[in-house]
This record gives C-alpha cells, sequence and structure tokens, in this order.
C-alpha cells in the first residue's frame, strides 16, 4: 500500500523557544509551532520526525503536555551529525517535522492501579507527558512512582519539573545518580536499586521503562523479583528510525518494525528478543 506524500514531507516549525536542561547545552528542549495548520494530536509515548534542511532527519519523542494545545515539546541530546546541527540553532529559525508516529504508552492499563516509571538519563522525556496526564488526572491511578537514574547531578533533567512533581501527595519522585559530589545528598547507584525498594504494590502495579537497553534490562530483573508480571511492564525500544511509517526497514527488531508496531512494547511480548543483545 503506498505512503501518503503528506506523511513523508515535513512541514515547516518554527522554534519559539529553546532552554537548556544541562549546563553543557548538550541537552536543550525546543517548544514548537506550525508555520501554518493544526498542532496535530499526540498520545504520550510517541515521536516526530525532525529535520534540519540540508543535513538531516531524526526520531524525537515528544516531551510535552498531550493537553497543551498550540505548541509541541521536544527535548533532545546532541549526540550525532543531525542533533549537533540542531543543537546550533536559536530561537525563531524553522526546523521541519512530520508525525506524530508511533505507538503510545498504554495508560488505560494502569488506571485504577499504581503506576511505575523508571527513566534512565534522557529516558525521562518520552515520560514526561505521563506525568503532565498523571497531574492532570489525579483519579486516574492509585500512586504514580517516578524512578529516575542519572549518570550525576548536573545531567538531571526538568530539574525544576522534578521538584515540583516531588511536592505532590499521589507523586512519588526518587532520583539516584551514578556518582555524587560533596554537595549530593540523595541516592547513589543504579535505577533498579530504586526499583528494588519501591513502595508500590507488585501484584496490583503496571510500569513503564525508557532509557539505556541496559538500564531497562536490569530493572525489568528488578520488577520480575518483585512480582511485576511480564504483560505489566512496558518497554520504550529505540532504533535508527527513518521513513516513520515502517517501509524503510532500518529500525527493524527481530520481528517489529519500531516506528510501526512500537517505540512502546509490552515486555511479555518482546521478552524472548530483549534477551538478544545482538538485536
Amino acid at each position: 500500500m503506498p505512503v501518503p506524500d503528506d506523511v513523508l514531507m515535513p512541514a515547516p516549525w518554527r522554534i519559539v523557544s529553546r532552554r537548556d536542561e544541562t549546563s553543557d547545552g548538550a541537552v536543550f528542549t525546543w517548544q514548537l509551532q506550525p508555520e501554518a495548520g493544526e498542532v496535530p494530536l499526540f498520545r504520550p509515548g510517541q515521536f516526530n520526525m525532525l529535520y534540519v534542511f540540508g543535513v538531516g532527519e531524526v526520531p524525537i519523542s515528544i516531551s510535552g503536555d498531550p493537553e497543551e494545545s498550540g505548541s509541541v515539546m521536544h527535548t533532545l541530546r546532541a549526540v550525532g551529525r543531525v542533533t549537533r546541527a540542531m543543537q546550533t540553532l536559536r530561537e525563531g529559525e524553522v526546523v521541519g517535522m512530520r508525525g506524530p508516529f508511533g505507538t503510545a504508552w498504554p495508560l488505560e492499563a494502569a488506571f485504577g492501579r499504581d503506576l511505575v516509571l523508571v527513566a534512565g538519563g534522557i529516558g525521562l522525556a518520552p515520560l514526561r507527558p505521563v506525568v503532565c496526564y498523571a497531574m492532570r488526572h489525579r483519579e486516574a491511578f492509585r500512586r504514580v512512582f517516578l524512578l529516575i537514574g542519572c549518570r550525576d547531578p548536573a545531567s538531571e533533567l526538568f530539574r525544576d519539573d522534578v521538584i515540583a512533581w516531588s511536592r505532590r501527595p499521589h507523586l512519588v519522585v526518587e532520583v539516584i545518580v551514578d556518582r555524587g559530589g560533596p554537595a549530593w545528598r540523595g541516592h547513589v547507584g543504579v535505577v533498579p536499586k530504586l526499583v528494588q525498594r519501591g513502595g508500590f504494590d507488585p501484584a496490583d502495579a503496571v510500569a513503564f521503562l525508557c532509557g539505556p537497553e541496559a538500564m531497562m534490562r536490569y530493572a525489568v530483573l528488578a520488577l520480575q523479583r518483585r512480582g511485576v508480571s511480564e504483560d505489566r511492564i512496558h518497554i520504550s525500544m529505540e532504533r535508527n528510525m527513518q521513513c516513520g511509517v515502517g517501509t524503510c526497514g532500518h529500525c527493524q527488531w527481530g520481528r517489529y518494525i519500531l516506528c510501526r508496531d512500537g517505540p512502546v512494547l509490552r515486555f511479555d511480548r518482546v521478552a524472548d528478543l530483549f534477551d538478544v543483545r545482538e538485536l
């Protein structure tokens, strides 16, 4: 079945605000508005393809509030040719965008249950829309646990948001760093440690995980040891997505095309692939 041209053609979007999330500017957040037309609706966990004219295109998860209209928020890390070019762009400049694409976090699966969000590094960005939803819909979940792992205190993302979230009585926020410093008074170690001692009810909890695959692998093991069943664990997988619509095959992961079948997948359906480290 042919793919419509408008799905493959980037539309111009203007950077209306830019905020550095880390002191070195390697992680930054854009607020984008369309040059024409409406802002498309998205679901937490989906991504857009962002394009720097003359440089290239990359998949970037949406990190904004799904119920805020008028703009789209993306949080990026400068790690390759395209994202480093994005790092040089400033407010008022224009980029291309197409989407949203991909599967979403299954919020409805967690309604009335404990919701456990496990984020490693930049993996907090795709989970931020879930936290925004939980803030707006207090009654949707029994309790929400946000467990964040960072390389060090300077690499913590959305610092002001995290402080504000931690003040909400129904949201438990814990941050752990690989290495602290003299001023750090929080947890030191890896994020699965937070999973092991988390106060959620494993018999009635749903978990969403996003971050480096090694982190997710050990976090899944920690959840399993606590008694969370595999059908209530959901992971977000990242591969080299190029078309966004499942035609080019660049993001194939075993039997899945991640831009179409993912990035969010239920763990019991991919457990056999997840243990094959060469995929």
